[in-house]
């Protein structure tokens, strides 16, 4: 078996990587186990001295690795480089704030002393997904290693290349040698990864699928986890919404990545009074975005990372359409791994794309009389994790915001991981979360002390 990098946009074979045998794997553990004795003795300074190096070299290299992300997931450029100095930006909040996140919480009790420690578990395993193989990995690994464990990583099969560059990095940043490894394996190595006694905790960040199986072998193991999984997010635009403001930002939180994007609007949700106005402005800017090669700048729109991505997409378009949903744009496959950018209105219970996640650049539109229903068709999902409000009023916005079963939400703004921010989900969106002082604590072990 091998790992092969093929370009999204032209379908290229860029390069191909043997898979770890049993002794290769068990190598990148036993160094990965040794090393975390060895880091987890590093002063917080020290790890912030080796973070701030990673965070130079990723801004250094920022257009040959976004040309890479490029070139192997088949994101816009411009989105890469973004992507790039998020992971930049990543590794300098956590060399600054670590340690009084993590610094002992003096508590009164009955004793003479006592505190709370935060201290490292070990070996900490992460499953990513493909969609941001820089962001979604660094997104884990710093905060893991600023705490003071070892990482492991079992990248999706289509990005090798990104997987084996970031592992690169870490090196030539001068953290001991296997504080991060990148396992070449298949799916069919992480029960065997789990069960390893030396793995003390599980970070997925993809499908809900794919969360349910790990969750399950890690419970089984009784191993921490923390799952970030899909998300259908509502988009609640209020009869007073500036469609000025709106509209641009509609456009890009639903086509931004192709729309392969855990937390992009996929539900437009919109009042009645402003629905009619708010359809045609967003139709307008939609038919403009250009499909190309997403190394171009005048390219708007990328190809889908695969080909069985779009089919699987189109399939959920095309039975949506059969149960009574109407297209308003696109629903049509393009040429090579593209979808044309696509606008599903009568978007109603019972309909596939009211229910499930559609990966892909297709928008749903939803009607409703006003806020109460809003937030009845908002709150009508499975999903939890992020959900925007639009409107002039932020008070009368923030009151909508409270009432939405999410992790996350936005007034105004694009919804967004944010350092600053922890972000995750509730319901079948997953549970734990990532960033801030909230994700830092969630791989460490939280320990009383109790002096007498």
């Amino acid at each position: 078996m091998k790992l092969q990098s093929v370009n999204p946009f032209n379908q290229e074979l860029l390069d191909e990587f043997e898979v770890f045998d049993n002794n290769s794997l068990e190598q990148a553990i036993t160094k990965a186990d040794q090393a975390f004795n060895h880091w987890r003795q590093f002063t917080y300074s020290k790890r912030a001295d080796a973070l701030k190096r990673l965070a130079s070299l990723l801004k250094k290299q920022r257009d040959s690795l976004a040309k890479l992300i490029t070139c192997e997931m088949g994101k816009l450029y411009k989105e890469a480089l973004a992507e790039v100095d998020k992971c930049a930006l990543a590794c300098e909040y956590y060399a600054d704030n670590a340690e009084p996140m993590l610094a002992p919480v003096q508590v009164a009790t009955d004793a003479s002393r006592s505190y709370i420690t935060y201290q490292p578990l070990g070996i900490i395993m992460a499953v990513m997904p493909w969609n941001f193989p820089f962001w979604q990995v660094f997104r884990f690994l710093v905060p893991v290693l600023m705490a003071g464990n070892t990482a492991v990583l079992k990248h999706a099969s289509n990005v090798p290349q990104c997987a084996l560059a970031i592992e690169r990095l870490v090196k030539e940043a001068g953290l001991p040698e296997g504080c991060f490894r990148t396992l070449m394996i298949g799916s069919n190595k992480v029960e065997q990864i789990i069960a390893d006694k030396r793995i003390k905790g599980v970070a997925l960040t993809g499908s809900e699928l794919a969360g349910r199986q790990v969750a399950k072998l890690a419970g089984y193991n009784l191993k921490k986890s923390v799952m970030e999984l899909g998300g259908s997010d509502a988009f609640i635009v209020l009869d007073d919404a500036d469609l000025n403001i709106t509209i641009p930002t509609a456009v890009t939180s639903r086509y931004m990545n192709a729309g392969q994007t855990c937390i992009s609007a996929k539900r437009f949700i919109v009042q009645s009074a402003i629905a009619d106005q708010f359809v045609e402005q967003f139709k307008q800017a939609v038919s403009q975005l250009t499909l190309g090669d997403p190394l171009d700048s005048a390219t708007t729109l990328a190809p889908m990372a695969r080909a069985d991505l779009r089919s699987e997409l189109h399939q959920q378009v095309s039975y949506s359409l059969k149960q009574g949903a109407i297209s308003l744009l696109g629903c049509e496959q393009g040429e090579g791994n593209f979808y044309q950018a696509s606008i599903l209105a009568n978007v109603k219970p019972g309909v596939l794309a009211y229910q499930e996640e559609i990966f892909g650049p297709v928008a749903s539109i939803i009607e409703v009389a006003d806020e109460q229903e809003a937030i009845a068709v908002a709150n009508d999902s499975a999903y939890g994790l992020g959900a925007s409000v639009w409107s002039q009023d932020n008070e009368r916005a923030e009151q909508l915001a409270l009432s939405l079963e999410v992790g996350n939400a936005f007034i105004n703004g694009l919804v967004k991981s944010d350092v600053r921010l922890p972000f995750g989900g509730i319901k079948r969106s997953g549970y734990g979360r990532e960033l801030a002082a909230e994700g830092i604590k969630e791989f460490t072990n939280t320990k009383s002390i109790w002096i007498k």
